[in-house]
């Protein structure tokens, strides 16, 4: 059998399975892209008010994505996922499994098994997910006014329980035994009112079972005393709140750093202290770029991105995060920049996390002079975490870097 016979006959089958509706599962893997970050997609069909959809999961290193489209257009992009992204293909009925295999020579294996058990085919789209933070008996939430006395979700507070929740999945991967050794500090900046700061000490401390020590800095006076007002009722004794900024804050040690949605350049103070405390985690959401996007001014054909207002700025958000993510990469950070906040909320939705994985960068000079080209290429003077580091660390000017004082 040819690829064309061994194709067509695939596409029949899945075809037939979605028209009478026998389709239980879809995989696609084996991805042809090595260096690419999605992992899979998981296709199944859901009953929806408006009828039958193909969702689509797609499966990336730290989040998934779900996405629904028509009979039509989810049997287009799978075929198109076929032929861009995945050599795999894994087709599931109640009864049987077929399984495509595309060799990179381009030859296609084409299989087909009878399953011993008959698997059960539901299309209900709102399938049961584990709470990472679970709401029954959980004090601060009902402090907080996320949920109410039967510690039932209020239906005003939906929507902030599933960025909690979000939150925790997206930092999950990071809190390693390694990072979590007992008595290890985090500190997190501009903690606010305190939802996200309370939810990650109670999943550590609770679910994790590890001995921590956690501080919430804000420089609001009042929010401060009404979180440690929670922090008492909901007896985390590890957990307290302080008055003082980003800037300023008295800290001693600080092994994991977390500063969300700081604002314009409080992001690169959050930053700067993580990294000359050496900290074993940084992870930031960063908001209100104003300060690159005053310096930027091109010469170049990148000016007509710059051009019109909302451009200006998204691109002002993309450089600062960029340079941001290159230079926490010189001081031994692996880095990775990935959606937070879905952007039905807000486009300002970018998390930038660095795990410390060595003293410094072998490739820090090539780091430097690329990101010395990128503020040419925009006519960026200096970016604000440069001024904070290069005193103490390194000076991008003359494209030399000292780590003596970071060892």
């Amino acid at each position: 059998m040819n690829v064309v016979e061994s194709l067509n006959i695939f596409y029949k089958k899945l075809a037939l399975f979605i028209e009478n509706k026998e389709l239980d599962k879809l995989l696609l893997s084996e991805k042809r892209d090595k260096s690419s970050d999605l992992k899979n997609v998981i296709i199944t069909l859901v009953k929806l008010k408006k009828g039958f959809f193909l969702n689509f999961v797609y499966r990336y290193k730290k989040k998934d994505i779900t996405k629904n489209y028509s009979l039509y257009d989810g049997f287009e992009n799978i075929k198109w996922e076929l032929l861009t992204n995945f050599y795999n293909a894994n087709l599931f009925s109640q009864t049987h499994e077929f399984c495509l295999q595309t060799k990179p020579n381009g030859k296609v294996l084409l299989t087909r098994k009878k399953l011993t058990v008959k698997r059960n085919i539901t299309f209900n789209h709102d399938k049961t997910k584990p709470r990472l933070i679970q709401t029954y008996n959980n004090t601060y939430l009902k402090e907080l006014g996320v949920v109410n006395s039967k510690w039932e979700i209020r239906q005003n507070m939906n929507n902030k329980y599933q960025q909690i929740c979000q939150y925790i999945e997206l930092i999950q991967p990071y809190l390693t035994d390694k990072i979590l050794q007992n008595d290890c500090q985090i500190v997190d900046m501009g903690s606010g009112k305190g939802y996200l700061t309370f939810a990650l000490y109670d999943y550590i401390s609770n679910v994790l079972q590890k001995n921590i020590k956690m501080r919430g800095i804000e420089a609001n006076a009042e929010l401060v005393s009404t979180c440690n007002t929670i922090v008492k009722k909901s007896n985390f004794d590890n957990l307290n709140f302080i008055e003082g900024t980003i800037k300023d804050a008295e800290l001693n040690r600080i092994d994991i750093l977390i500063a969300l949605h700081a604002c314009d350049t409080a992001t690169d103070d959050a930053i700067y202290r993580g990294i000359i405390s050496k900290s074993s985690l940084i992870v930031c959401a960063p908001c209100c770029h104003k300060q690159i996007r005053k310096e930027l001014n091109s010469t170049t054909p990148f000016d007509n991105i710059t051009k019109f207002g909302i451009l200006k700025e998204r691109q002002a958000e993309i450089i600062t995060d960029t340079i941001r993510a290159l230079i926490l990469e010189i001081f031994g950070y692996k880095t990775n920049v990935f959606e937070f906040i879905s952007t039905e909320h807000t486009h300002k939705n970018v998390m930038i996390v660095g795990e410390k994985i060595r003293k410094n960068n072998p490739q820090k000079q090539k780091i430097l002079n690329n990101i010395t080209s990128l503020k040419q290429i925009f006519g960026i003077k200096e970016h604000y975490l440069e001024g904070l580091l290069k005193e103490n660390f390194f000076s991008l000017k003359k494209t030399t870097i000292d780590f003596a004082t970071s060892q």
